[in-house]
């Protein structure tokens, strides 16, 4: 497998396979790639696209992800060892995080529309202004989570650790919801 360190990447519509070590990845379009079995080490990705890639033992260790589209993305196919992920203003809808541990992730101003989450380490987790309409919390750990900020999460407090959660109002009634209850103001 091919080693490329500190290499700017900018436009590309296809990448070799093989481990990229403190590289950066910008305006690439390569959506529906088969990116199973890459290592990602150390690097950014701004204004990429790699919606509905093939993940299956892919490394992601210390990357962040800047403006970027990743739709339908199965993250639970990673390499879960020292799998560092951080998510910046990336519309990540109908991807799935399931079972995965993922603590200190950060999400900020990402859309996380229909996201799985369920049975997943999210310990620390940063949900910071995301847009999380029917997002599925289930048998996950929240514990120090942060969702002030967040819209339209919904999850049972009876089916996911929430320890020293951290909410904010109006969105923290998305804890309701189960009761099919009507809250006026």
């Amino acid at each position: 497998m091919e080693y490329f360190e500190t290499i700017e990447y900018e436009n590309e519509t296809s990448l070799e396979k093989g481990t990229y070590e403190n590289c950066t990845f910008t305006n690439c379009i390569i959506p529906q790639a088969d990116l199973s079995e890459y290592e990602f080490l150390e690097c950014k990705f701004t204004n990429c696209e790699l919606s509905n890639s093939k993940l299956r033992s892919t490394a992601f260790r210390d990357v962040t992800f800047n403006n970027c589209k990743l739709i339908g993305m199965m993250f639970m196919e990673c390499d879960n060892f020292n799998l560092t992920l951080k998510f910046n203003e990336c519309i990540l809808n109908y991807s799935s995080f399931f079972k995965l541990k993922i603590p200190n992730t950060e999400f900020v101003n990402c859309k996380l529309e229909e996201v799985e989450f369920a049975e997943a380490d999210l310990k620390n987790v940063l949900f910071d202004s995301c847009f999380m309409k029917r997002a599925t919390f289930f048998r996950s750990n929240l514990e120090k989570a942060d969702f002030r900020g967040s819209q339209n999460y919904s999850l049972d407090p009876e089916f996911n650790i929430l320890k020293k959660t951290k909410f904010s109002l109006p969105d923290v009634i998305g804890l309701l919801d189960k009761y099919n209850i009507i809250i006026e103001q």
